[in-house]
């Protein structure tokens, strides 16, 4: 078949412990993407070229890395048939985020409704959710705010609005924290079992075949506690579409709007089918916006110049804060600014860095191999292949010498295709990108319509990652905000 061996990253036992140690320390100090550029400069120096598809083991099983565009064009396109999940992924996550063929496909048919051009310009929804985020930022008499982890205000912001899109009754996550640090009880017993569970899953994929070793108590509970927090709602929706039919049978009216769980229920019946669904999306819908309004704001607080530019264009496109004009979908989309930002954002900060496949057949794919890297890679049936949208989106001889440079104007004019994966590619390209864009697009004309000025309390520190299922900063966004003066 032509092919060629691709390089192996050295481990310091045959079983890739020592590559697995290093993983795990470079996720303890919240490097982890780095770790992946250090192996591949590592390979390059040795191998005189730039290596960007090599072997590794780690855990006793050998992966495939790869940051090649074809490569990765191959796995989720023109071979797409070749490669699945895994059985890594299912045994590791169980239904979330794994589910192949049929299932996958049924699923996706279900969600696609809500992504209509009509469900995306509601907007009236998200400013509720947008207006209990801003009374969580305590403002001072001199303008200014108290330092605030806007990050933690963000992906309550993004779960509240999440739940109600989905579920059709939001949590309130936001509104229950507010009155927490007035000293009134509130229990987000939920936030914190679904971000450790998220934590677990992704130490679980790093550990490879060994991953039931972790499995404690913890982890457990906060199992429990967030299948408790979806039962709920599906208790509900299914309590609902009994009395949906009831009502259809007597021919009484019954309620048009579209509700992603409510649509489940005409599927199945099945509590668990729908809860492990119901999880699906909520990750998708939650997790990636929150991560993606995080980076934007901490790296708007670390460019004053970009934060003065983007609100000048915002507030000549869409007014001020107290008197705003029409906002929708094609507004939003057409502010080119805005969408420039948000691309060099994703570029330099994908929300998901890491992503895998499995070759469910023998097959290749298409460089990688040989002394030059040219030839094509020998893949076998149950082969993992691990490719790194983080390195892919900082390769010097694709971007330029200045790739690791935060600049929005480099998308002016710029087409591009399997070098910027972002929202992956393919028949699983995420069904919901045009919905996070307009989302995290509106979350920010409304903050910068409000503020004039941002402050990053800690300018000097080194931005960390914190890389779960997804990857949003590790530290706290803490930053200072003024309001700009309002007009008469």
């Amino acid at each position: 078949m032509g092919c060629g061996k691709a390089p192996v990253y050295p481990s310091q036992d045959p079983f890739g412990i020592s590559t697995l140690l290093e993983t795990l320390e470079a996720a303890r100090d919240k490097m982890l993407p780095q770790l992946a550029e250090r192996r591949i400069a590592f390979l390059s120096r040795q191998h005189d070229r730039y290596v960007s598809t090599f072997r590794m083991c780690q855990a006793g099983r050998e992966n495939l890395f790869t940051a090649d565009p074809k490569n990765v064009q191959a796995m989720l396109a023109t071979q797409f048939k070749d490669f699945g999940l895994g059985d890594t992924r299912r045994n590791v996550a169980g239904p979330v985020f794994t589910t192949d063929g049929e299932d996958w496909s049924r699923s996706r048919s279900l969600l696609r409704p809500q992504f209509t051009r009509d469900q995306m310009s509601n907007l009236d929804r998200e400013e509720r959710h947008v207006q209990n985020a801003m009374r969580a930022i305590p403002m001072l008499s001199d303008g200014w705010s108290s330092e605030v982890d806007i990050q933690s205000i963000l992906f309550r912001l993004t779960l509240d609005s999440a739940t109600e899109f989905l579920f059709g009754k939001s949590c309130e996550s936001q509104i229950a924290a507010t009155k927490q640090e007035a000293g009134q009880a509130s229990d987000d017993t939920f936030l914190y079992g679904f971000d450790r569970c998220m934590w677990y899953l992704a130490e679980r994929l790093r550990f490879e075949r060994l991953y039931w070793i972790i499995h404690n108590q913890e982890f457990r509970k906060c199992i429990d506690t967030v299948h408790g927090f979806v039962d709920k709602y599906v208790h509900s929706a299914l309590l609902q579409a009994q009395q949906q039919e009831e009502k259809a049978q007597g021919n009484e009216k019954v309620t048009s709007q579209y509700i992603f769980l409510q649509a489940l229920t005409g599927t199945t019946r099945d509590p668990v089918r729908l809860r492990d669904e119901s999880l699906n999306v909520l990750l998708a819908g939650r997790d990636t916006t929150a991560s993606l309004l995080s980076w934007t704001i901490l790296l708007l607080a670390r460019h004053p110049h970009i934060f003065a530019r983007l609100r000048c264009d915002i507030i000549k496109k869409f007014g001020t804060y107290d008197q705003p004009s029409t906002m929708d979908f094609a507004a939003l989309k057409s502010c080119q600014y805005l969408q420039h930002f948000l691309n060099e954002t994703l570029r330099l900060y994908p929300v998901v860095p890491f992503n895998r496949r499995c070759a469910t057949n023998d097959t290749t794919l298409p460089r990688g191999g040989g002394n030059d890297g040219t030839s094509p890679i020998y893949i076998r049936k149950g082969r993992t292949v691990m490719y790194s949208t983080y390195v892919l989106h900082r390769r010097k001889d694709i971007w330029g010498e200045d790739a690791e440079v935060f600049n929005p104007d480099r998308w002016a004019g710029r087409k591009v295709t399997w070098e910027y994966i972002p929202f992956n590619g393919g028949p699983r390209t995420c069904i919901g990108q045009q919905f996070a864009l307009m989302r995290a697009s509106y979350v920010l004309v409304r903050l910068l319509q409000r503020f004039d000025k941002i402050e990053d309390v800690h300018s000097d520190r080194e931005i960390r990652y914190g890389v779960s299922l997804t990857s949003c900063p590790a530290d706290p966004v803490t930053v200072r905000l003024h309001q700009a003066k309002m007009e008469l």
